[in-house]
């Protein structure tokens, strides 16, 4: 929320800045600035047509009378319960697990994340920065182990959130308090509301990039694979860890925690923090949120700055999506990185801030 106003002093100042190509620098210095190769951007931040679709949308009203009743998905209700308890004794068996097969379930953790993180948010929601090939497919195997929907789901219901956000057209609106906005939303039927304004975006980048398409055609084997198969496997077959653990430990449980550290994004991120960036919309900075979503805390500034490939003007500041982000520049698998420029951010603190920011 706030964004419309963001877009006028985009247009105004110019404030998005494109590399033109990665630096050595980019990876010594993880501060707001990139290399002079940086060039001003003149089209709104991005030059894609359809970039105003993770912008909120300020003329949206909702629907007068009673609200829709709630149908609950039961089938989710029990898999949920299912999953959570089995994460649960998880926990129990994590002293009996080899300590190889612990570093692996953190490898794993990590890996899933930067597959919603790096991938199916920063990159394919809101195209913050460009991929190769390579890259996209290394992202799109990463959030195939996160098993949190295909990536054209998922950036579809992330663009609705930022276009409506806490409204009945948003998929977790955080309004309807920490369960819904947390784990309740995928517990109920979507308000009509959200499946309406879905259908309504123009997803036509999505829809082009065959990675995309090819992970949505065969997403329930891939899921299988990566998610179960590859995680319990590793440890059994190269250092002997035994089924049973390798099972629950990085499998189960690693799955369960990268979940619940993404929905903290929609729910926590949403009600505590400070909002330093703009006072008038819901999403705040949280710094537990920030480490345990590997950077996605930030939540006031990316809600007010969407399209910054940082979402934070702090650079490599508990960041770690950042962080690998700028590798992938330096490695030259990505590039055109989207970012904000002190002056701007500096302006909107000022203009819209709760007096909360801090320079670091």
């Amino acid at each position: 929320m706030g964004c419309v106003s963001s877009i006028k002093e985009l247009v105004s100042t110019g404030e998005v800045r494109r590399e033109s190509k990665p630096t050595a620098a980019a990876l010594e210095t993880p501060a707001i600035a990139m290399s002079e190769t940086e060039v001003k951007s003149r089209a709104v931040g991005r030059s894609e047509p359809d970039s105003v679709e993770d912008v909120f949308d300020h003329t949206y009203e909702e629907k007068a009378g009673p609200k829709p009743p709630m149908s609950i998905v039961w089938r989710n209700v029990i898999l949920m319960t299912l999953l959570h308890t089995a994460a649960l004794y998880g926990i129990f068996l994590i002293p009996s697990a080899q300590p190889l097969t612990l570093l692996w379930a953190l490898l794993c953790f990590v890996l899933s994340a930067l597959g919603i993180t790096a991938g199916a948010h920063r990159l394919w929601s809101h195209r913050s920065y460009k991929a190769s090939l390579p890259l996209r497919l290394f992202l799109v195997t990463c959030n195939s182990m996160a098993f949190q929907n295909d990536i054209y789901e998922w950036a579809r219901d992330h663009r609705v959130h930022h276009k409506f956000s806490e409204t009945d057209a948003d998929p977790h609106n955080a309004l309807r308090g920490f369960f819904f906005s947390h784990i309740g939303w995928l517990l109920v039927r979507k308000h009509p509301d959200v499946i309406e304004k879905g259908r309504k975006l123009e997803l036509g980048d999505l829809k082009t990039d065959e990675v995309v398409m090819f992970q949505r055609r065969y997403y329930k084997p891939l899921v299988l694979l990566m998610c179960f198969v590859v995680p319990m496997a590793v440890p059994c077959c190269l250092w002997g860890e035994t089924l049973w653990v390798a099972y629950f430990v990085p499998a189960i449980l690693r799955y369960m925690l990268a979940l619940n550290a993404t929905w903290l994004v929609n729910s926590a991120a949403h009600m505590w923090g400070n909002r330093p960036y703009d006072s008038t919309i819901n999403p705040r900075e949280n710094r537990f949120v920030t480490f345990s979503a590997i950077g996605e805390g930030f939540h006031n500034y990316h809600h007010t700055f969407p399209y910054d490939y940082a979402t934070s003007e702090y650079g490599w500041k508990i960041n770690l999506t950042t962080c690998f982000i700028d590798l992938m520049c330096f490695l030259g698998l990505a590039s055109q990185r989207k970012r904000v420029s002190k002056e701007v951010v500096m302006a909107r603190v000022q203009r819209t801030g709760d007096k909360s920011h801090r320079s670091g």
